[in-house]
């Protein structure tokens, strides 16, 4: 079956550490909930459905996924790696060019290569074929020559364009391959409480009814846009009970629910991950003294592939 890695990478992969298979994070669901994830940060783990580290890698993961067969695709620090599944070897890698400063993006692309976001002085956006050879280049425009702050998790559009997120531009664009920007989704909207709200763009995650879920970073808040840019749904603090802390990676769960990372949340007893319903109403938290979550991807919940991975 198409999607059994789903089922199963949680129990098949191997730990890399025996001490990880004792996880300190717990899930919290009072209608019984319970996923297994990749969650990519200072700590980046898969944790099964019992909250049990099953897998891990050291180092800063930035963005991440559980490939079909099973292998996971990370950023960690300026490299792209593809993990075996079950362990620490690496069977496919892109090293940042020397000219920028950060690689962030990293998603694997329907057609089989893996798109890529360099930031610095020549931000770009790449699809990197197996053999390591880049096979699309794409000049960004980041409006700022702050290589941090110049783009966060871009992604591939079924027609063939590119989103992705701009920080400082307080916009997601939509690029071209051919790197002309045709559309803008402005996220200093006064209605969001305009520039002073520091509403920075982290996501640009197309949803099947054509809208864009976006977390905004400083903003405390995750914004759907429909396809003229208008505010159809958000959801901020004053919903939540303050959960959010600089949101960063998510994903649009197939029932309709958000799971939302909680990045800048410093608070080991307070939810680093969770979800909320488009009611606004939280019923699910992964809370773990050790993550920071930057990125994640649900893979299952309650013993069921999530599919198709809206992220």
């Amino acid at each position: 079956m198409k999607h059994n890695m789903f089922r199963y990478a949680a129990s098949a992969l191997l730990c890399l550490s025996p001490a990880s298979l004792y996880a300190e994070g717990k899930q919290v669901s009072e209608d019984g909930i319970r996923h297994s994830f990749l969650v990519c940060g200072k700590f980046t783990a898969l944790i099964d459905e019992d909250s049990k580290v099953v897998w891990q890698v050291p180092g800063f993961g930035r963005d991440g996924m559980v490939l079909e067969n099973g292998n996971i695709l990370l950023t960690i620090g300026n490299e792209a790696r593809e993990y075996k599944k079950g362990g620490d070897e690496v069977v496919w890698s892109y090293k940042l060019d020397p000219r920028n400063k950060e690689l962030g993006t990293c998603n694997r692309l329907a057609n089989g290569n893996t798109l890529i976001v360099e930031r610095g002085p020549l931000p770009r956006l790449l699809e990197v074929d197996g053999d390591g050879e880049v096979k699309v280049e794409v000049p960004l425009q980041p409006d700022t020559d702050n290589g941090h702050m110049q783009t966060r998790m871009a992604r591939k559009l079924p027609g063939g364009n590119y989103l992705v997120p701009h920080l400082l531009a307080f916009r997601v664009k939509e690029y071209t391959p051919a790197g002309e920007v045709v559309r803008e989704i402005a996220t200093d909207l006064e209605e969001l409480g305009g520039r002073e709200a520091r509403n920075w763009p982290f996501t640009a995650i197309l949803l099947p009814n054509k809208n864009v879920l976006v977390n905004l970073t400083n903003g405390d808040k995750t914004v759907e846009f429909d396809p003229d840019g208008k505010v159809a749904w958000r959801c901020d603090n004053g919903d939540v009970d303050g959960r959010f802390r600089d949101p960063c990676g998510g994903q649009r769960l197939p029932n309709g629910n958000t799971v939302i990372c909680s990045f800048g949340q410093g608070d080991g007893g307070k939810a680093k991950i969770f979800e909320v319903t488009p009611d606004r109403e939280v019923v699910w938290e992964y809370i773990d003294p050790r993550v920071r979550a930057h990125q994640v991807h649900i893979l299952t919940t309650n013993g069921k592939p999530v599919s198709p991975a809206l992220r």
